[in-house]
C-alpha cells in the first residue's frame, strides 16, 4: 500500500476529523487530524490489517509561535509487516490558564512513553492519561520549557543553574 492509498483510507474513515489535506514531502505523506480524534485515528492505523502500523518511531513537538494553534504534535509510525511509514500531526493550543493538552497514545504504542515525556518536558505539552509523566532530562524543579520559541536564548536566571565560567 502506498502513501496515497493510506491517506485515502484515512480520509474515507475519518473525513471530517482530517483538518488539513494530506501533504507529501520526500515521498512521505503527512495527515493533520483533529487533536480530539488522535486516539481513534492511531488505533485504526494500528489495528486495520491492511495498515498494521505496529511501531511508533517517535513523537515530537513543534512550536509554531506566534501562529494559532501554537503547537503541533507529530507521530511517525511504521508498519513492520508491510514496510511502510506514515506521519500524523495534530495541532493544539494553550490558554492563559490551561496548558496545551492531547491524549497520550501510550495505550496504543508503548514506545510513546519516553517520547511523550520528552515532548512534555521540552514544550510544556500535557499528554492526558500518560502513565508516568516524570521528567527525563531536566531537573524536577525547573518550570521552563527550553524548546519553546519564546524561551530566552541563554535561559533564565530563576530556573537555570549557575553555569561554569
Amino acid at each position: 500500500m502506498n502513501q496515497l492509498e493510506i491517506g485515502d483510507k484515512l480520509l474515507d474513515k475519518f473525513g471530517l476529523e482530517v483538518i488539513e489535506t494530506p501533504a507529501t514531502f520526500r515521498d512521505q505523506m503527512t495527515l493533520t487530524v483533529a487533536a480530539d480524534k488522535i486516539l481513534a485515528v492511531c488505533k485504526f492505523l494500528k489495528e486495520d490489517p491492511e495498515l498494521a502500523f505496529d511501531f511508533l518511531s517517535f513523537v515530537a513537538g513543534v512550536d509554531r509561535h506566534p501562529a494559532k494553534p501554537r503547537f503541533e504534535v507529530i507521530y511517525q509510525i511504521k508498519s513492520l509487516k508491510h514496510n511502510h511509514r506514515f506521519r500524523i500531526k495534530a495541532r493544539i493550543d494553550e490558554s492563559e490558564t490551561e496548558p496545551a493538552t492531547i491524549d497520550s497514545v501510550f495505550s496504543i504504542w508503548r514506545t510513546a512513553d519516553w517520547h511523550e515525556r520528552e515532548t512534555a518536558e521540552m514544550f510544556g505539552i500535557v499528554f492526558r492519561n500518560h502513565p508516568d509523566p516524570r521528567k527525563l532530562l531536566l531537573p524536577e524543579e525547573w518550570t521552563v520549557h527550553p524548546l519553546r520559541k519564546d524561551f530566552p536564548l541563554f535561559g533564565t536566571e530563576k530556573d537555570t543553574p549557575d553555569l561554569p565560567a
